[in-house]
């Protein structure tokens, strides 16, 4: 494993429960990004997605791609700590198998294309090698903090 769940909170900024990524097992600088994200019963989206037939939910595999993503662009970012990535669209999805307890989702992504704050990625989950979801993502880089806004002269 490239970077485990302790590296990874150093660069993105989500935290429990809305981690979605446990290890990176590959990186290619600007081009592609492999993760993974265990899925397990302890997580509480389960508790009523659905009783007795527990099924992540598909918004929050394309979240595990989005985090992933983010991951990789922002290993680009010298001053990612003052950053944020915004998910802005989701095309092209489609959900193929459930994904369920006990279940490893495989995240690979690669960069469409990347211009100034956007970016455009190609993601696809898999378990056991069986495709689960596959998106086209994009996102917009904004600053954490807005910039301070100029004082007006008094009048």
């Amino acid at each position: 494993m490239i970077l485990d769940v302790v590296e990874i909170q150093k660069i993105l900024p989500h935290r429990y429960p809305f981690l979605m990524v446990d290890g990176i097992l590959e990186v290619e600088r600007l081009k592609r990004i492999v993760g993974v994200k265990n899925v397990t019963i302890n997580e509480a989206h389960f508790q009523g997605h659905f009783p007795g037939r527990p099924v992540m939910p598909g918004v929050l595999i394309i979240e595990a791609l989005a985090q992933a993503g983010g991951l990789l662009l922002l290993l680009e970012v010298p001053d990612r700590d003052n950053k944020l990535l915004y998910l802005v669209a989701v095309d092209g999805v489609r959900f193929r198998r459930p994904v369920v307890p006990g279940d490893q989702l495989k995240l690979e992504l690669d960069v469409l294309s990347w211009r100034g704050d956007f970016c455009k990625l190609e993601g696809k989950a898999t378990v056991e090698g069986q495709l689960a979801v596959e998106a086209t993502l994009m996102c917009k880089m904004v600053d954490r903090e807005p910039p301070a806004k100029a004082e007006e002269p008094a009048k």
